[in-house]
């Protein structure tokens, strides 16, 4: 196998990582983009992540699978929702109570599922595919186009958010609330109408990111088949700068470092003539230990467009504008 095979395979397998990374990252940011922080993308990806597959066993139709899936993420963002917006919440207490909430959920609903095969309208749904002329890019062609529709959709979505966050007045309205939510008020914004569409549509996402674990993927149900991916995607919020296009490298940056971790398990290394094997544990540290340096980095930035939302975290009380 010739190294440009190797290299292109190696990317392949980091875009199909960085999936649900970028699903759960997506999610993140149009919340936050709206003033309130949501640790609860762990939670919601499982909830996703249990009902799509519950839906693709009984029903074996990929469109009711992504939509339940992605209606079960939406489910759990609303109650975070009515919480933190409605009742004015701490929005990081009701974010882990979420991701407790959906653990626990996901865990007692899975239970009979282990062991369970897809319907083959399903696994043929979302199975790999050769996209005419463009699989046959070098390199690219195999990252992207030689990958199933789940794993195409990620980015466009993403492209799409991009353009609704800077290009639309739905996403200027957004980006004003997560600002300053007294001046979009005052400007006739309706505050928790913004709020809520966008909490619940990046629930949504988080939803979808789930399922792509459960029925695409693996695809197998596993108790906390999430594995942390959610807390990457909480973090990688932050490594993007609330980017929807960083995002994309973000999160296929962080896949291949998954990768890199399945890659080199059980691998030797020969050092000084002493065999080393290299811990499984030690490489599943590998994507936790650079989302800690890629915070740092961010951190000490101090250029405005890569802090946070100025409201990000405070509720709004409309009567002290």
């Amino acid at each position: 196998m010739s190294g440009l095979t190797q290299v292109s395979l190696f990317l392949q397998v980091a875009v199909q990582m960085g999936t649900p990374i970028l699903f759960g990252t997506l999610g993140g940011i149009l919340c936050e983009k709206s003033g309130n922080i949501n640790l609860g993308v762990e939670g919601m990806m499982l909830m996703g992540a249990v009902f799509g597959f519950m839906t693709a066993l009984h029903t074996g139709n990929p469109f009711l699978t992504i939509a339940v899936a992605g209606l079960a993420g939406a489910f759990g963002a609303l109650i975070y929702a009515v919480i933190t917006v409605t009742l004015r919440g701490n929005h990081t207490v009701t974010g882990l109570a979420l991701t407790i909430f959906g653990t626990g959920l996901s865990g007692t609903l899975g239970k009979p599922l282990a062991g369970l095969a897809l319907p083959n309208s399903i696994l043929r749904a979302f199975s790999a595919y050769n996209v005419p002329g463009l699989s046959k890019i070098p390199v690219l062609g195999e990252m992207f186009f030689q990958q199933s529709v789940y794993v195409q959709i990620a980015p466009v979505l993403a492209v799409l958010l991009y353009i609704y966050l800077t290009r639309t007045y739905a996403g200027l309205s957004t980006r004003a609330v997560g600002e300053n939510p007294g001046a979009a008020d005052a400007a006739g914004v309706n505050v928790t109408l913004v709020k809520y569409l966008n909490i619940v549509a990046g629930g949504f996402l988080c939803g979808m990111g789930g399922a792509y674990l459960s029925i695409v993927f693996v695809p197998r149900w596993q108790e906390n088949i999430t594995a942390g991916i959610g807390w990457i995607a909480v973090a990688l919020v932050i490594f993007s700068t609330w980017n929807p296009a960083k995002a994309i490298f973000g999160a296929y940056f962080f896949g291949a470092l998954r990768g890199v971790g399945f890659k080199l398990q059980n691998a030797q290394l020969n050092l000084f003539g002493f065999e080393l094997r290299v811990s499984a544990q030690l490489l599943d540290m590998i994507p936790y230990l650079m989302t800690i340096v890629a915070l740092v980095l961010i951190v000490q930035g101090k250029r405005r467009e890569n802090q946070p939302p100025a409201a990000l975290g405070n509720p709004y009380f409309r009567e002290e504008r």
